[in-house]
């Protein structure tokens, strides 16, 4: 990649522009020059100084200062941006992890106005976190946050550490995390790499690499710790990450990036060799396997019957109608029996629902029985359940699943009774 010290701001449009050569005629010129014979200067003449070297750091100074100066112009106003606390930015960059902003904000501040600080947080029951979380989805995350809020309750006396590795020693805190509070709480020149990152560090370095493989991943971050350490002197380091991200979620998109309006095009190898489209290098993803289950919503009165699954597993630690691995009604009805469906239930099947997750499709079949009264639970049941009860499902305080949710509306639906095509 070219290291000279061009500003990487756009060029305006009418300005006076000279064509670039082509590697071959710029080869071409080359060889004459060194075919000719070289002039001598005569005595009273004075030879030029040779050209100065370019330097690879002014080039990065020149990308972070256009980076921050568009930051400040045109930065989305959200809410974790209006703060500094090392708690609220942490929370706000687990909870952005895999979902989009507009879907976090409600969650982020209904969360924060019930747990306002680490104390807060850390002395709650899992089962209200995981309620006020519900619908969020990849529900590990509030587990391992609150997990981790009470390790620095106990060991940091409620404050998050400044230090990157003992950030990183908190359960959940990856690379990621910890470069995020580490620079935008506390002022430190420390890299960050997302996929808006990873993707506008592989457009304007030229990097070759799938993303995702060792290689790739070294010199993406490699490359982020060299921009921001490198103009941390005049850039600060948190807005300069942020800076990364905002490019990458707004204008550097993964389709029809907007580059027209790139503060930084001028200096991106993708623009200048036509390999936006191109770049960054994603080997495909393998096929995500369908897994057929079938779920029971069992009522008795206003109570459905919920189980909870243990800890660590899939959906770990939230409620959800009773569900077993099964290609029919039929072939489930043993397996519900051992997680707290008696025989006795006259179960029916009532629609069919489709939930997509990173790594396997469920497509489960929504069966639903009445029965006239709760009944008793086996004293043991079934993996991956742990405990069961009888709860009124329009008045949960608990952590349920949007697959759990979608079971729910199946099975109350007014024309439940005819089964349903998955969706």
């Amino acid at each position: 990649m070219s290291t000279t010290s061009r500003p990487p701001a756009r060029k305006r449009a009418g300005a006076d522009q000279r064509p670039a050569r082509s590697r071959a005629s710029a080869g071409e010129d080359d060889q004459a020059r060194q075919r000719s014979p070289r002039r001598r200067a005569s005595s009273g003449e004075q030879r030029s100084p040779p050209p100065a070297a370019p330097d690879p750091g002014e080039r990065d100074r020149e990308i972070a200062a256009a980076l921050e100066a568009w930051f400040g112009r045109v930065a989305r106003d959200l809410p974790w941006r209006r703060t500094r606390d090392p708690y609220a930015i942490w929370l706000s960059e687990v909870m952005l992890q895999q979902t989009r902003v507009e879907t976090v904000i409600p969650y982020y501040e209904r969360f924060l106005a019930r747990y306002p600080t680490v104390f807060a947080l850390a002395s709650a029951e899992i089962d209200d976190v995981l309620s006020l979380w519900s619908g969020l989805g990849y529900y590990r995350r509030a587990r391992v946050l609150h997990l981790a809020a009470r390790e620095v309750t106990s060991r940091h006396d409620g404050a998050l550490p400044r230090d990157v590795s003992a950030l990183l020693a908190l359960p959940g805190v990856g690379a990621y995390t910890a470069g995020a509070i580490a620079s935008i709480a506390y002022d430190q020149p420390v890299p960050l790499v997302d996929g808006n990152v990873a993707r506008v560090l592989s457009r304007i370095e030229g990097i070759d690499d799938d993303i995702r493989s060792a290689s790739g991943t070294r010199k993406l971050w490699s490359t982020a710790e060299r921009l921001v350490r490198g103009s941390a002197d005049s850039v600060h380091p948190g807005r300069f990450n942020q800076a990364l991200m905002e490019l990458g979620a707004t204008v550097c998109t993964p389709r029809n990036p907007r580059c027209d309006a790139c503060p930084v095009d001028g200096a991106c190898v993708a623009r200048a060799t036509g390999r936006q489209a191109e770049l960054p290098v994603i080997a495909p993803k393998r096929d995500v396997p369908a897994v057929a289950m079938v779920a029971a919503v069992v009522r008795s009165g206003d109570r459905v019957l919920f189980v909870r699954r243990a800890e660590g597993g899939l959906f770990g630690g939230l409620w959800e109608p009773p569900m077993v691995e099964a290609r029919s009604l039929a072939d489930a009805r043993a397996l519900l029996e051992l997680v707290g469906v008696t025989r006795d239930a006259a179960l029916r099947e009532v629609g069919r629902v489709r939930h997509i997750l990173t790594h396997r499709r469920l497509d489960v079949t929504v069966a639903r029985a009445e029965v006239a009264a709760p009944w008793r639970f086996r004293a043991k049941l079934a993996s991956p359940y742990e405990k069961a009860a009888w709860l009124d499902p329009g008045a949960l305080d608990i952590g349920v699943s949007k697959l759990a949710r979608k079971v729910l509306s199946a099975a109350s639906a007014p024309d439940a009774g005819t089964a349903r095509r998955p969706r």
